[in-house]
Parts: C-alpha cells; sequence; structure tokens
C-alpha cells in the first residue's frame, strides 16, 4: 500500500507556526503509530506573492491536484491590502478551492467543556455542542456571472449573481445526508426561498434527494436569517446544517462563536473521490492570519491540528486516531493549558503556540 501523500501549505501570519505543531503530530503518528505520511511544502498567499508574484504558482496546483491531501494554515496580511484584487493572498485559497472543485465545506462547531465559559452564551445553552455546518463551495454569488464594478451614468454599480444548478445543490446535499447519517440522522436546509429563486430552486432539489434517496434522514427547511437567530437560542436543535455559499460562510462564522474562540475550530473542504477513493481534499483552520501576533509564540495551533485530525478521519480512513488526536486536545484542555487566546478569569496554565503543541504530543503519550 502507498505512503498517503499530504501537501503541507503553511501561507502567511501565523500559518507557519501553528503547521509546525502539526508537523510534531505528523511525526508522532509516524514514531509512535506506525503511521506514515509522503509530506511535501510549498507556498499559497501572499508567501507565494513575495516569491512568484502570484499567490498560487501553477507548480503547486499541479501539486494540491496530485496528492491525498492538502492542510493549509492561513494566507493574507495588511502588506498585501495595496495589490490588485486578481493576486491578493486570498485569490490562492479560492483558486485551490474552485480548481480541485472542492464543493462541500464542512465547518464543525463543537464546545468543548473546558470552554463553554468563553461563548457569549449562557454555559447551559452552548455546552456539549456538536453541529456541523455544510457550505456548497464552489458556486453561488462568490462565482456566479455576471460580476464586476461597472459605471451606469454618474455613479458606480458593484454587480454579483446568485447562481446554482440543479446538480450543484444534490451533490451537497448528498454531502449533508450522508454526514447526518454518521452523526445524530438530522438536516436543516437553509436558503431564503421566500424572497430568491435560487432559494426555491435549493429547496426544491434537497427536498427532492431526500425523497429519492435518504428518506430515513429527517429533513427540515429553514430560511438562512431565521436560523441565524435559531443558532444564538438554542444551537443544540441542529445536528447537520447545509447551505449556500453565501450563508455558509455567514452562519459558520457565527457558529463558530457560540464556542468562544475562531482559534479552536477546524474545516474541511471535500470534492469527488479520485482514482483511489479519496475525496479531492483541504483542510483549514477557521481562523486568519492574525499579523498582529505573528512570530510571537502567541499563536493557538489547535484548529489547525484538529484540521490534520479532519484530515486523518475523511481523507486517510483513520477514525481511531483522529479521535485520539482530538481526546489529547480534550484532556490538555481539561488541565488548563491554555495560550493567550484562551486565558479567562479562572486563569489557567499559559503556554506559547509551541508549549501547547507539546502538550498535545505529551497527552498523545499518555494516551498509548
Amino acid at each position: 500500500m502507498t505512503t498517503p501523500s499530504l501537501l503541507i501549505l503553511p501561507g502567511d501570519g501565523i500559518g507557519p507556526e501553528v503547521m509546525a505543531e502539526v508537523r510534531k503530530i505528523i511525526d508522532w503518528m509516524g514514531a509512535k503509530r506506525g503511521l506514515n505520511f509522503d509530506v511535501t511544502e510549498d507556498l499559497v498567499g501572499g508567501a507565494a506573492y513575495d516569491k512568484h508574484g502570484t499567490p498560487l504558482h501553477d507548480d503547486t496546483m499541479a501539486k494540491a491536484q496530485e496528492v491525498d491531501a492538502v492542510l493549509l494554515g492561513a494566507v493574507g496580511g495588511p502588506k498585501y491590502d495595496v495589490l490588485d484584487f486578481s493576486v491578493k493572498p486570498e485569490r490562492g485559497l479560492l483558486r485551490l478551492r474552485k480548481e480541485m472543485d472542492l464543493y462541500a465545506n464542512l465547518r464543525p462547531a463543537q464546545c468543548f467543556d473546558a470552554l463553554s465559559d468563553f461563548s457569549s452564551l449562557k454555559k447551559e445553552v452552548v455546552a456539549g455542542l456538536d453541529i456541523m455546518i455544510i457550505r456548497e463551495l464552489t458556486s453561488g454569488v462568490y462565482f456566479g456571472e455576471p460580476r464586476g464594478i461597472h459605471k451606469e451614468g454618474n455613479e458606480r454599480v458593484g454587480i454579483n449573481t446568485q447562481r446554482y444548478t440543479e446538480s450543484e445543490i444534490a451533490r451537497v446535499a448528498r454531502s449533508a445526508f450522508e454526514m447526518a447519517r454518521k452523526r445524530g440522522n438530522k438536516v436543516c436546509s437553509m436558503e431564503k426561498a421566500n424572497v430568491m429563486e435560487s432559494g426555491i430552486l435549493w429547496r426544491d432539489v434537497v427536498q427532492e434527494i431526500h425523497d429519492a434517496e435518504y428518506p430515513d434522514v429527517e429533513l427540515s427547511h429553514m430560511y438562512a436569517d431565521a436560523g441565524a437567530m435559531q443558532l444564538t437560542r438554542w444551537p443544540k436543535q441542529f445536528d447537520v446544517i447545509v447551505t449556500d455559499n453565501l450563508f455558509g460562510d455567514l452562519l459558520s462564522d457565527l457558529a463558530a462563536m457560540l464556542t468562544g474562540s475562531l482559534g479552536m475550530l477546524p474545516s474541511a473542504s471535500l470534492g469527488a473521490p479520485m482514482a483511489n477513493g479519496r475525496p479531492k481534499a483541504l483542510y483549514e483552520p477557521v481562523h486568519g492570519s492574525a499579523p498582529d501576533i505573528a512570530g510571537q509564540g502567541k499563536a493557538n495551533p489547535i484548529a489547525c491540528i484538529l484540521s490534520f485530525a479532519m484530515a486523518l478521519r475523511y481523507s486517510f480512513d483513520l477514525g481511531e486516531e483522529a479521535t485520539r488526536v482530538e481526546q489529547a486536545v480534550e484532556k490538555v484542555l481539561a488541565d488548563g493549558v491554555r495560550t493567550a487566546d484562551l486565558m479567562g478569569p479562572e486563569g489557567g496554565v499559559p503556554v506559547s503556540t509551541s508549549g501547547m503543541g507539546d502538550a498535545i504530543i505529551a497527552a498523545l503519550d499518555a494516551s498509548l
């Protein structure tokens, strides 16, 4: 059996720092569990622009298409704000998503018991929260044509087009139903069918896929604005939420803050299966590049480490090892180990970025 391949793209800001802690986990898997990965590393975002004049070199894109999974840190920073839109660091990430056809973005929102006081909501509302938002990632208003800024008369007009095909909706709906079967067997589909034709089509297609292929899964529909209200009122009513690109962007960030810290949340972007049966896949933490703390050892590496855990589960069929990593993180948090973003009134054991990585490795050692 060939060694699974992984392309690491640390990116900008705190990306290289948090990715260094993931490399510790990867090395531990090889040394202690006999699970080796063929790891290559390359540039993306501002780091790629600085070297190549583009946020994603064609050679890097080719590598991403060939490997079993891509793990990305973060992209962007204020030094790149002056660049033309076409070469901003974020365009590198969007190109990866688009050309790899990563149509299903998995955003778990899980509240660890040790951090339930960090949420702005009451503890009883968020304690034990475990929901999955599946966002369509390669179509919708972010990619629809026509788009742009045009002059009409004496003023500028900005245009973006919301566009979805039946097949684009159907495939992400199937991803949601399949995920629900492995969890609580409930899907809530969110759109704006009351004011948008694309929302009407979305609701119709999701219902058709459910009735024809997944009648065993409980399905409900909700307008996206009502969904936002319900997420802040009683989020534990949800299991899997499936929604379009724009609403998924908004709702997943809202759900992220229910847990109290963006530094804790991973994500996966999955596409169609490759010849070896593994899905095209890109894993990345939800947090940004945080240039204000880059290079200071303050960054929380947990979201990036949990993103690797998602890769173990969804790309490499190593669910047991993914759970081992997740439980190690939970143990470290329960022991009060904290990076700066997790330090609350109750205090804790303050650690640096590398200190958090070392603590998780120690917890992994203790799990054997």
